[in-house]
């Protein structure tokens, strides 16, 4: 009998193992596959990357845009003005950042997109938020935007009311040197 009770004891030990290592697993996986998710689907606002445009048409629509700068990055960030043109057509933008300080602080941002079912329609070809910017201690920068809004969500019929996108950045301090 006790020999059964151990063998019973190291299955559910070793079962117990097993289910913590995939919930491990699944912790570090979980973040990458809901980013190719979120591309795929364009679920959260995520916007496409896109090589260009595919036709204008008659409808307008207004992109406005927003920043927001955590804490632990001392930039200051004015966004671009807001942007009303034909659905299709090719526009860029600029954000305004300058360091705060007078060491050089590297930061990224990431980006969403309100109404979230339009951020599947919302491209961009050329973005700052590809990749991490280093400022100098007290310099200023444009940061440009391109991007257009694809014809194809006016056959979008759950967004025949929607006349205006916001495209919103948050800046965070990035881990590399310099930040």
């Amino acid at each position: 009998m006790a020999a059964a009770s151990i063998h019973r004891n190291e299955k559910v030990a070793m079962t117990l193992l097993f289910i913590v290592l995939g919930m491990t697993g699944l912790a570090f996986a979980s973040v990458p596959l809901y980013s190719l998710f979120c591309q795929v689907t364009g679920y959260g606002g995520t916007t496409q990357v896109s090589s260009g445009p595919k036709g204008i048409i008659d409808r307008e629509m207004t992109v406005r845009f927003d920043s927001n700068v955590d804490r632990g990055l001392a930039w200051s960030v004015k966004p671009a003005r807001a942007v009303t043109d034909r659905i299709g057509a090719s526009e860029t933008v600029s954000y305004t950042a300058t360091n705060l300080t007078n060491r050089p602080i590297t930061g990224m941002a990431l980006f969403n997109v309100t109404p979230e079912n339009a951020g599947y329609y919302f491209n961009k070809m050329e973005c700052f938020c590809f990749t991490e910017q280093t400022l100098q201690p007290g310099e200023t920068v444009e940061m440009p935007v391109t991007f257009f809004v694809d014809p194809e969500l006016d056959q979008n019929h759950d967004l025949d009311t929607v006349h205006e996108i916001t495209l919103s950045y948050s800046f965070f301090a990035s881990d590399q040197e310099g930040s």
